[in-house]
C-alpha cells in the first residue's frame, strides 16, 4: 500500500486531500478496520512531531470501493465550513466510471428516485416518485472507448449514497468489478469508480481550489492515462 505521504494530493494549515485507494474505509464501520482519516492523523502526528492529538474532520465520504480524491480538515472552522459546502452543493464533483456496456446514449442527465435499503446497504432507483424516496440527478458523457471498456465522465448533481453506481446500473451500464449492482463475476473489493477531481471555494482562504486524483495503478485503468 502506498503511503500517505505519496498520496497526498493538497495540503495547507487549514485541509488535506488524499487520494483514497479502493478498498479503504473513508470512515470507521463495523468491521473495525482501520479508515483513512486515522492513517491521516497518525501521519500528520508524526511529520509535524505533534505531541498530543490531532485533529482531522471528515466532512464527506467515497465508498469503500471506490477510489479518488478526498478532502479531510485540519482545523474544527474548515470541517464546519466544508460540511455546508458539501450540503449546499457548492463543490463540483467529477468522477471516473468506467463500464463493459456502451450507454445508448453518447451523454446523458439522470433523473431518478432513490430508496436505500439499509440492512442491505443497498439502493434501489425508481423512474418515478415512491414514498421515502430522494430524487438523484447526474450527468455523463462517454470519453473514451478500450477494448472492451467505456470511460464515463460523470458528474453528479446530488449526492446520495450509491447513486453514480444505481444510476448507472439502471441504464444496463454497471460499472465494472460492482457486483452489488449488476455486473458480472467475483467481489474483489473494488470497482472502477474514481473521484478524479473536485473543484470549491477554499473554506478559509476563500479562493478557488482544484484538486485532482491519479488513477489508481492498475492495468485496467492504465489504458486510460
Amino acid at each position: 500500500m502506498l503511503s500517505i505521504e505519496k498520496r497526498i494530493l493538497y495540503e495547507d494549515n487549514h485541509l488535506i486531500a488524499v487520494n483514497k485507494l479502493p478498498g479503504e474505509l473513508s470512515q470507521g464501520d463495523h468491521t473495525g478496520d482501520v479508515p483513512l482519516g486515522e492513517l491521516i492523523k497518525a501521519f500528520l502526528k508524526e511529520k509535524y512531531k505533534k505531541p498530543g492529538n490531532v485533529y482531522c474532520g471528515v466532512p464527506h465520504r467515497l465508498d469503500r470501493p471506490v477510489s479518488g480524491v478526498m478532502l479531510f480538515a485540519k482545523t474544527d472552522k474548515a470541517l464546519i465550513r466544508l460540511t455546508a459546502a458539501f450540503r449546499t452543493r457548492e463543490m463540483e464533483k467529477t468522477y471516473w466510471a468506467l463500464v463493459s456496456h456502451k450507454p445508448e446514449q453518447f451523454s446523458a442527465e439522470l433523473v431518478h428516485w432513490l430508496l436505500k435499503d439499509p440492512e442491505k446497504n443497498k439502493t434501489k432507483a425508481f423512474t418515478i416518485e415512491k414514498q421515502g424516496s430522494v430524487k438523484a440527478v447526474l450527468e455523463y458523457k462517454l470519453v473514451m472507448h478500450q477494448k472492451n471498456y467505456y470511460l464515463l465522465e460523470v458528474k453528479p448533481h446530488t449526492g446520495r449514497p450509491h447513486q453514480i453506481r444505481v444510476q448507472l446500473a439502471s441504464i444496463s451500464c454497471p460499472i465494472v468489478g460492482d457486483v452489488k449492482y449488476g455486473h458480472a463475476g467475483k467481489s474483489t473489493g473494488s470497482i472502477y469508480l474514481h473521484a478524479r477531481s473536485i473543484r470549491f471555494i477554499h473554506p478559509v482562504k476563500k479562493e478557488p481550489l482544484e484538486i485532482v486524483a491519479p488513477l489508481p495503478s492498475d492495468p485496467v485503468w492504465n489504458q486510460f492515462r
